[in-house]
């Protein structure tokens, strides 16, 4: 059945549709888009709407519109927030990879969040579908990125995968091909954005937006205490003054600003852990514990957790591409995806 489905198309398609990012690989091509997934959208006076931008174009409209534009993201939480606008993205960054708007309609294959509902997962195909895509399959993030990561997911073995993306961290047990132990939770790249928000307003009275949260967290952000602190300038308007002025923070204001969803990681992965079956849990001793996505390259999270759970852990190579990869890797095996994969 699958062979007949997903033939060696050039256009077939596999698509990491994440809160903060969109992936896109074409088959047997590689990556062809990885942008963030934001839309900008205009309004006329009869309120109709027109695409502006999408992409890093519209994220750098972000805060900074007029009001008859709106820079939308429509994925929320690792699930849609605004299904007109996630249909508009999808067949946007379609046509984009095809450099084209007359296509055949691709196959594609969606890595999702574990845990989604069936009205979520419709949510997600339905989005594809009337973007142009003929058929549509989903990947849970766990499975996609544990593959990406190069994990030997058919072995009789168990791997423990943790996954930090944009709206969600997936923590998956994985053995003989399948999820045996699967955990997702609402706590990622965007709450660790927030919680510098509040706490640069709550120390230093200085209102900030996300995007500049973002920045100071890869650029100064941290999970443990670090030898030589790192600095960095934060501009923004004072909540008190209400005039614009700037401040300097330091790595140990950020440490301490994330702390608390940090924890929460760890605390989720414990609950994982203590779960997992003892034969499993033996080969989890043995191999580690893999992190990916953008959260894994927060500094010293692979020391903070595994200082916490005792356990070694380790960063994939490439962790912000580990899902897109799996995911393409799911398209491109055809005894993978069958695993992996399924329709509602």
């Amino acid at each position: 059945m699958f062979k007949n489905l997903l033939g060696a198309f050039s256009n077939d398609m596999a698509i990491d549709l994440g809160t903060a990012n969109t992936l896109v690989l074409i088959r047997g091509q590689g990556i062809s888009i990885n942008e963030p997934s934001v839309v900008a959208i205009q309004y006329d006076k009869q309120g109709r709407e027109t695409i502006l931008a999408v992409g890093q174009e519209a994220k750098d409209m972000v805060g900074k519109t007029p009001g008859n534009i709106k820079a939308i993201r429509p994925m929320k939480d690792g699930v849609i927030a605004d299904f007109n606008v996630t249909e508009m993205m999808i067949r946007y960054f379609i046509e984009k990879s095809h450099k084209r708007k007359s296509f055949f309609s691709p196959r594609i294959i969606i890595c999702v969040p574990y845990g989604l509902t069936q009205v979520e997962r419709k949510a997600v195909k339905e989005s594809a579908l009337n973007a142009g895509a003929r058929y549509v399959y989903l990947i849970e993030e766990p499975m996609a990125a544990a593959i990406g990561a190069g994990l030997p997911i058919k072995d009789p073995n168990g791997n423990l995968i943790v996954d930090i993306g944009g709206g969600t961290t997936e923590i998956g047990v994985i053995s003989l091909g399948g999820l045996v132990l699967s955990k997702s939770i609402r706590v990622a790249g965007d709450k660790l954005d927030m919680t510098i928000v509040h706490y640069i307003k709550q120390n230093f009275n200085l209102l900030i937006g996300e995007r500049v949260a973002e920045e100071l967290k890869i650029k100064i952000g941290t999970a443990i205490p670090l030898e030589e602190e790192l600095t960095a300038v934060v501009r923004g308007r004072d909540s008190i003054e209400g005039t614009l002025t700037s401040v300097e923070v330091n790595s140990e204001h950020i440490r301490e600003a994330i702390k608390e969803p940090i924890q929460e990681i760890g605390e989720a992965l414990k609950s994982v852990l203590e779960e997992t079956p003892p034969d499993l849990a033996g080969d989890i001793v043995e191999n580690g514990i893999v992190l990916t996505g953008g959260g894994a390259l927060i500094r010293g999270l692979d020391k903070y957790l595994s200082d916490l759970v005792k356990l070694p852990v380790y960063i994939a190579e490439e962790p912000l591409l580990a899902v897109a990869k799996g995911t393409g890797k799911a398209l491109d095996e055809i005894d993978l995806l069958q695993q992996t994969s399924y329709e509602d």
